[in-house]
């Protein structure tokens, strides 16, 4: 009998990008909550990796790599453990939902390993989701403050785009040289509860921003982006905002899933 453990994903509530480094990682303020959307993975004897697709909506699991840059697979190299593990994806890939870091994380939980050192080394935001619940994050992701629980529910739009992060922190980087030559040094977008990669996540894929209007306008809020993209979420659930009953977001012939979620605590390591 295999050991499961749930790989539950991040939603970054805030996200400042301070400054960058000399080897070039971003150093960042972040507020990152777990949320009930979840991977889960089963450790069997044996190697190898087998992925099954539950992701919501049909946004399919193509994007996942198997082979040496998998993060199963290299979470189970750095802590020297061996197991077949059968990966169920339900956090879309690239959605700026950390799935492929909870993923990681869940790795190095169920071998045992609480070593923040380690699990940045796989990602920045694998030692918030070796933590999981809510946490105040900064440095490149190593450094992660435990916050107290708040119980908070959320409604996700998941767009049919994928968002390569390294691109969006690229495009991060042309907009601060400009905004500096231009005397301004803010390479975000302005907004008051902005993520900071927003704008630069829009320069990258502009489809988002279409997403983002959709959605604003059949909430009525203004949506936040979870991480570099690509998914949109507002605070509430579909009750409150009135849209219970609504299961997608559609724009021409593209649809885009719905998702309610809600925060969840942190969990033990296994």
């Amino acid at each position: 009998m295999g050991v499961t453990v749930t790989a539950p994903a991040k939603l970054t509530l805030s996200l400042r990008v301070t400054g960058v480094r000399a080897d070039s990682l971003h150093l960042l303020d972040a507020e990152m909550v777990s949320i009930d959307l979840a991977d889960t993975l089963t450790f069997e004897p044996g190697s190898g990796i087998t992925v099954d697709d539950e992701v919501c909506g049909g946004l399919g699991v193509g994007d996942v790599p198997l082979g040496p840059e998998n993060l199963v697979l290299r979470a189970l190299d750095v802590t020297r453990r061996r197991a077949a593990v059968r990966l169920v994806k339900r956090i879309p890939v690239g959605a700026g939902l950390g799935g492929g870091s909870a993923d990681a994380a869940a790795v190095l939980r169920w071998a045992g390993s609480t070593d923040l050192a380690l699990a940045v080394g796989l990602g920045a935001d694998v030692p918030f989701c070796v933590r999981g619940g809510r946490s105040r994050v900064t440095g490149v992701g190593e450094q992660v403050e435990p916050l107290a629980f708040e119980a908070r529910r959320f409604v996700l739009l998941l767009p049919p785009l994928s968002v390569d992060t390294g691109a969006v922190y690229r495009q991060w980087d042309e907009r601060r040289a400009r905004f500096s030559a231009a005397g301004d040094g803010d390479a975000g977008d302005g907004d008051a509860s902005a993520n900071d990669l927003e704008a630069a996540a829009i320069d990258v894929v502009p489809a988002l921003a279409r997403w983002r209007d959709a959605f604003a306008s059949l909430t009525g809020r203004r949506p936040r982006l979870a991480g570099s993209g690509s998914s949109w979420f507002v605070e509430g659930d579909c009750r409150a905002l009135g849209i219970a009953g609504d299961d997608f977001v559609a724009i021409d012939d593209e649809r885009a899933p719905l998702i309610e979620a809600r925060t969840v605590p942190a969990h033990p390591v296994v």
